[in-house]
């Protein structure tokens, strides 16, 4: 990535290279950390690539188109017969499968005053991001706004690998003056997948084996708790029949007792 900006460099002081001959780029990982994401791609802005075809007086402005790759994806055109860009949109190729769509449009970066690497710092990024980087797939709410304003620029799809182009548009003609090949293929990354639960022991994580094993002591505590309990109520419930029976037995022997005794008296 470093061999790309010692190539702008270059076109910047000796005007050695023109936008037909270089790519969109990637962005450079110490601008742009964690890229790509599920649904989005930083690239870097086109710094001095269409300087040569700038003429004094005129407006312009870049276009931005991805498509999702395919074969046939570095021959696709994005401009009509008149050399007037397309003005598909995400809707129109059903997220770039169809076709190339219109992700954005900026104005020209200024080519003097490239970007510093060696000056980025953690407090500068957000800043660096904003002037010298482009996120496709970075606005979730324009396919839901009908009054949306420009190009619309929704989260790309997932696991899919895109390609990329810079158009450099004249204002006022409405004509392409110049553009970029189609950019390496990209592709967003892929959701991972939780592994399903593994029921041999062997395979299981440590964490899951503690866990298994305190439950397990707890309900071989809990069945014994429980069996103990049913075994001194049954105790408990012996002890009191037992109670019951003698003190039925001596209040039947002393009523002879007392009976005896009368017909003593009586002789």
């Amino acid at each position: 990535m470093q061999g790309h900006w010692v190539l702008l460099a270059l076109c910047w002081l000796e005007q050695l290279c023109v936008a037909q001959n270089l790519r969109p780029q990637i962005a450079n990982p110490k601008l742009a950390t964690n890229n790509p994401t599920l649904t989005t791609i930083a690239l870097e802005k086109p710094f001095c690539v269409f300087d040569d075809s700038l003429s004094p007086g005129s407006s312009y402005v870049v276009y931005l188109y991805a498509m999702a790759d395919s074969a046939s994806t570095v021959s696709s055109a994005v401009t009509d017969n008149s050399s007037k860009p397309l003005n598909t949109t995400f809707q129109d190729t059903n997220g770039g499968q169809l076709g190339p769509y219109r992700a954005a449009l900026f104005n020209v970066p200024n080519c003097e005053s490239p970007p510093l690497l060696a000056d980025v710092n953690v407090k500068k990024v957000s800043d660096v991001l904003k002037q010298y980087l482009f996120r496709v797939g970075d606005d979730v709410t324009c396919l839901y706004d009908p009054n949306f304003p420009g190009a619309c620029n929704p989260p790309l799809a997932e696991d899919t690998t895109y390609r990329f182009k810079y158009l450099l548009v004249d204002v006022v003609a409405g004509v392409v003056k110049d553009q970029t090949l189609w950019s390496d293929p990209m592709k967003t990354r892929r959701v991972k997948q939780s592994s399903t639960i593994d029921t041999w022991p062997g395979r299981r994580s440590g964490g899951m084996i503690v866990i298994t094993s305190i439950l397990s002591t707890f309900m071989f505590l809990l069945v014994v708790g429980f069996l103990a309990s049913i075994f001194f109520f049954v105790m408990a419930s012996g002890e009191t029949s037992t109670e019951t029976t003698h003190e039925s037995q001596t209040t039947q022997q002393a009523v002879p007792r007392s009976q005896g005794s009368s017909e003593g008296v009586n002789q």
